[in-house]
């Protein structure tokens, strides 16, 4: 049976003639008929529902209303979970509320709240920005899916805000996690004078579209440069979470999962190989440890971890650096 406050918001809708509170109250009572796996009835619900004018097709058929392919966004499986990551502790205490939000959302609305749906993550490429939506996905028990902006930049005027609307349209009928990487390809500084008056635009309609997204569907953009964000972007999101480079007992940390799941050692101190690899990100940390498992599966049986360690160590310190901001004004 539907929920009792989503049935008194239909009422009330009905009854005050609020088209607004009606639609949403439909989108809501949609995404939870699916997510109970009654399509026929979830079906039946979006075909009384409008949008622009056109039919919201339920949620099993977001390829169908694509144009009979996933261009807009590609559905990733979720796999880890916000334990499995090594993350800073008051990362790690917000993505806990969150998720709880969600889980007891019931007893929020009761009080007439909702639970908070809007994250952004910002801070250095390779620190988990990604890897975290997946394990809010995972821990929401909701589908991941991640924007794919080929699909949505388009070359002409007005072609972009038009499929980000068709994209928001999609997917406001179920409980999702919908992931903007890189998010300020599409959410930029209106302000700077060297864009177009046509990415204003784009950035105007994603803004709104945001705003009157249903708390179901869970908003994560990720940010490499939170500086060139619009203004008005940073204050749509109600969690606002950076995931700057791992300190060393983070490094510490993530090298002793890395044992645990490959099931070998590394026979080094993790303390003295966080400290030898320096200040890196956990992708590179990753690139690091999966060289050593290679090398160490190719010299099977007779292999030595320890040397096969020492050898990386050597490669990796002598491995091309991406210049700093401050070594390209000495070589300027």
């Amino acid at each position: 049976m539907a929920r009792a406050d989503l049935l008194l918001d239909i009422v009330k809708a009905g009854a005050e003639g609020n088209q607004e509170l009606f639609r949403k109250t439909l989108e809501a009572l949609i995404a939870e008929e699916k997510a109970k796996q009654h399509n026929v009835l979830a079906d039946q619900l979006a075909a009384h529902l409008r949008i622009n004018g056109n039919a919201v097709r339920p949620a099993r058929n977001l390829a169908e209303s694509n144009g009979g392919d996933r261009t807009a966004f590609a559905e990733v499986r979720a796999r880890r979970n916000l334990a499995s990551l090594v993350l800073p502790a008051v990362v790690r205490e917000a993505c806990r509320e969150l998720v709880e939000e969600h889980h007891r959302a019931d007893l929020l609305r009761s009080h007439g709240l909702e639970p908070r749906h809007r994250v952004l993550l910002s801070g250095p490429p390779g620190n988990g920005k990604t890897t975290l939506a997946e394990a809010l996905a995972f821990e929401l028990s909701v589908p991941l899916y991640v924007v794919r902006y080929e699909s949505i930049i388009g070359s002409y005027l007005g072609e972009t805000a038009v499929r980000l609307a068709k994209l928001f349209a999609q997917v406001r009928t179920e409980r999702c996690v919908l992931f903007f990487d890189e998010f300020d390809v599409v959410g930029k500084e209106r302000g700077d004078v060297h864009e177009t008056g046509e990415i204003k635009r784009v950035v105007s309609s994603l803004l709104l579209q945001v705003d009157q997204l249903p708390s179901h569907v869970v908003v994560v953009a990720a940010t490499n440069h939170g500086e060139l964000l619009d203004r008005a972007a940073w204050r749509r999101f109600q969690v606002r979470l950076p995931l700057p480079v791992p300190t060393k007992e983070q490094r510490v940390e993530w090298l002793k999962q890395f044992e645990a799941r490959a099931g070998f050692s590394l026979a080094h101190s993790h303390a003295n190989l966080a400290k030898t690899l320096g200040s890196i990100s956990f992708a590179e940390l990753e690139l690091f440890a999966l060289d050593v498992q290679r090398r160490h599966v190719l010299a099977l049986p007779d292999g030595d971890v320890r040397c096969i360690v020492s050898q990386r160590l050597k490669q990796w310190n002598a491995r091309v650096k991406p210049k700093t901001e401050t070594t390209r004004k000495r070589d300027g």
